[in-house]
């Protein structure tokens, strides 16, 4: 089972010595992001740092900097865990396209423990103190200012909850948030994310949107608010599933939400329609700033917290950063979804160095000639991997997490004049790269062996691979300590 709040997680890391506590004080202008940038990339522990300048909250870090947590936070033994529980869950029948996707979580959704359950505030330890008004004060909330050219302090693992002011869906995601003032935060809702399309039907509605941000949640509400899920798909239902019980929650104070009530601390506001300020910029996961923008921004009115709260945030920059475990958790997870959408697809494997999103290695078992660009469309037709920028398509027999193999395939397979395909269409908002925003080229790599049928006529038909003798293998490996290597 995953644990039911953070600090029971913290609690066990620490027992396991997988905690370390940090009693000294810290700045959190540059100090800490540098701290835990030096541990996170060195495989090191969490952090729990008790003495924040400017702050009297604890602040928790790089607590699923490595699988292991990430796993144990979970209560998994592995990420296969989770892709087989969805996988048999498609079975027998497997269901193609986005109706597939739907109709596969709607199954979760018939399965009583995972759906979210309310309990009342008296129950709730996250509302066990409630300011209002002048009495909320933002800066008594421990803000990173991570690197030298940030426009400002910013909470990076803050939950936001809204919902569609016409069909009441609920969204859950994960977006940075500048303080801008002792009230008031910048909402970074990029053009291709749900919480955007909330606040600009709300707009157009003349009205405001209740917004609630939740702080330290249940883990497996925390991973759920990073995963891509189509948009009218619950993320409670999906944390539900993954954490196998019902995530209960609570009614706001001020504003018409739920938010876990197993969380630390929680703000509560209305987004005015128009209401923008700068935001940025932003040392982000691309390892560059992104630049300032306008950005909604957000009048707190509410904080609701534990007696005793602590804020749980992580550092953003180039990778390596926690953003692995939970790119490689989604990977996993989410194999037998893109199986329905694009079920030529053996595996994949989003490299961390490409963001998760700039580049899709996927392997498939050719079937036919130009197999491997009809997966690549596909992909790019597949929800969020429309982003993807660079998708590397070999055969079944390549092991795709093993990018020297990958390489070795990708640098020698492929005729450039005939292997690449590049395209236009919409990239990541954060891309740096794209010669304008939003939308930029995008590229294919054919790493598969060619056919006959693909205009490869070359004498002999495409070259055997270089293969160790089976029966001598065996031998020498049977024999291996007799050579005294």
């Amino acid at each position: 089972m995953a644990y039911d709040d953070l600090r029971s997680l913290l609690r066990a890391l620490e027992r396991e010595g997988d905690l370390k506590r940090i009693k000294a004080e810290v700045d959190p202008y540059l100090e800490v992001g540098e701290i835990v940038d030096r541990v996170q990339k060195s495989g090191g522990p969490a952090l729990l740092f008790e003495n924040v300048r400017g702050s009297s909250m604890p602040l928790a870090m790089n607590v699923f900097g490595t699988d292991r947590r990430l796993l144990k936070a979970l209560g998994l033994k592995s990420y296969g865990d989770i892709s087989d529980r969805i996988g048999g869950l498609l079975k027998p029948e497997l269901p193609h396209g986005f109706v597939g996707v739907r109709e596969a979580f709607g199954k979760l959704g018939a399965m009583v423990h995972v759906p979210p359950k309310k309990v009342k505030s008296d129950n709730a330890p996250v509302q066990e103190v409630v300011l209002r008004g002048d009495d909320v004060d933002l800066d008594a909330l421990p803000a990173l200012f991570t690197w030298p050219d940030d426009g400002g302090s910013f909470f990076n693992l803050g939950l936001t909850h809204t919902k569609d002011p016409e069909t009441g869906v609920r969204n859950l995601g994960l977006y940075r948030l500048q303080r801008h003032d002792r009230r008031t935060i910048g909402m970074h809702w990029q053009i291709h994310k749900d919480s955007r399309n909330h606040y600009q039907v709300a707009a157009r509605r003349g009205e405001r949107l209740p917004v609630a941000i939740a702080f330290g949640c249940p883990p497996a509400v925390t991973y759920a608010a990073t995963a891509p899920l189509p948009g009218d798909i619950d993320e409670y239902l999906f944390a539900g599933f993954i954490a196998g019980k019902r995530i209960e929650m609570v009614d706001c104070k001020t504003v018409p939400l739920q938010v876990p009530a197993n969380a630390e601390v929680v703000l509560e506001g209305w987004l005015e329609p128009g209401e923008m300020l700068p935001e940025g910029p932003f040392g982000d996961h691309t390892g560059f700033y992104t630049p300032q923008e306008p950005f909604p921004a957000l009048r707190i009115d509410c904080v609701t917290m534990r007696r005793r709260p602590l804020l749980q945030s992580i550092v953003v920059g180039r990778p390596p950063t926690e953003d692995g475990p939970l790119g490689r958790a989604t990977e996993r997870f989410f194999l037998p979804l893109l199986k329905v959408i694009v079920p030529d697809i053996v595996d994949y494997h989003l490299p961390e160095a490409g963001g998760f999103h700039n580049c899709a290695i996927v392997s498939i078992d050719k079937k036919y000639p130009k197999h491997a660009q009809k997966v690549m469309h596909a992909v790019w037709g597949a929800h969020m991997m429309s982003l993807t920028k660079l998708i590397v398509v070999v055969d079944s027999d390549c092991d795709v997490h093993d990018l020297h193999e990958v390489a070795w395939r990708a640098l020698g397979n492929t005729d450039y004049s005939r292997d690449l395909t590049v395209v236009e269409g919409p990239v990541d908002h954060l891309d740096h790269a794209s010669y304008q925003q939003f939308w930029g080229g995008k590229a294919g790599i054919d790493a598969t062996r060619k056919w006959p049928e693909e205009g490869y006529t070359r004498d002999g038909g495409w070259p055997e691979m270089v293969l160790s003798d089976p029966e001598t293998a065996a031998k020498v490996t049977s024999r291996w300590k007799e050579y005294g290597l």
